[in-house]
């Protein structure tokens, strides 16, 4: 079995699986130290919302019909549940099948595909499968999780650092809770070239570049949010 499994011919089907069990240790060791791999992959991505609208009127002015990339990747639920997720459905589904496909092959013709042919034939067969996972992965993940809100609405709500020392040009890690109560984290650096945050330190979001915000730090207890020290 073992001489099965990392055989040469399933190679892609191999780092697949391995990725996938680096991806969940990391995410619980960022747990531990206040910000995960999926709050910090999903701050990475911009905002997205590719959820098709089947319903959508062609004639109506100004209307676009998506592009078959567009298409294909709200097929395939991105967008709708976060990007972590996600990519962990597609590795384990994906080295999954692509063993029980190896053994089905070499079963019936007693010996297994090179690990190309068998990589690029897979992937396409486990494309349904993750579109089904995604699906279900959306019915069960709360709808006001951090993928659902844009992160426009945190420009001028209070945060807290949580890791590190900001810096202008070295940002820190942070977290606010929305108005749902969801915590969010985020990379922020001070607005002033002369400021500095260190661990514990309150902070105001004062704008947004990309997945980077600036802040100033908060000087009213007023306006931090609630939650935010739970």
């Amino acid at each position: 079995m073992i001489e099965f499994i990392f055989a040469g011919e399933n190679l892609p089907f191999a780092v697949s699986i391995i990725l996938m069990l680096l991806m969940a240790l990391f995410e619980a060791v960022g747990l531990l130290l206040g910000a995960g791999l999926s709050q910090v992959m999903d701050s990475l991505l911009p905002d997205l919302d590719l959820e098709l609208n089947m319903d959508l009127d062609a004639d109506a002015p100004g209307f676009q019909a998506p592009s078959i990339f567009h298409a294909l990747l709200g097929w395939l639920r991105i967008g709708q549940i976060p990007a972590f997720a996600l990519l962990v459905a597609f590795l384990t589904i994906y080295g999954l099948t692509g063993y029980g496909f190896q053994l089905v092959i070499s079963k019936f013709f007693g010996a297994m595909l090179p690990a190309v042919i068998a990589g690029i034939v897979v992937f396409f067969l486990s494309l349904p499968l993750i579109r089904i996972c995604g699906g279900a992965l959306a019915k069960v993940i709360p709808k006001d999780e951090t993928y659902a809100v844009s992160e426009d609405t945190f420009i001028g709500r209070a945060a807290i650092i949580t890791l590190g020392k900001a810096v202008v040009g070295r940002p820190a890690s942070a977290r606010l809770q929305d108005h749902y109560g969801t915590t969010h984290y985020m990379m922020v650096e001070p607005d002033q070239e002369d400021e500095e945050f260190v661990q514990g330190d309150q902070v105001l979001l004062v704008s947004r570049r990309g997945s980077l915000f600036k802040a100033i730090r908060n000087t009213k207890e007023v306006l931090l949010d609630e939650e935010i020290n739970k």
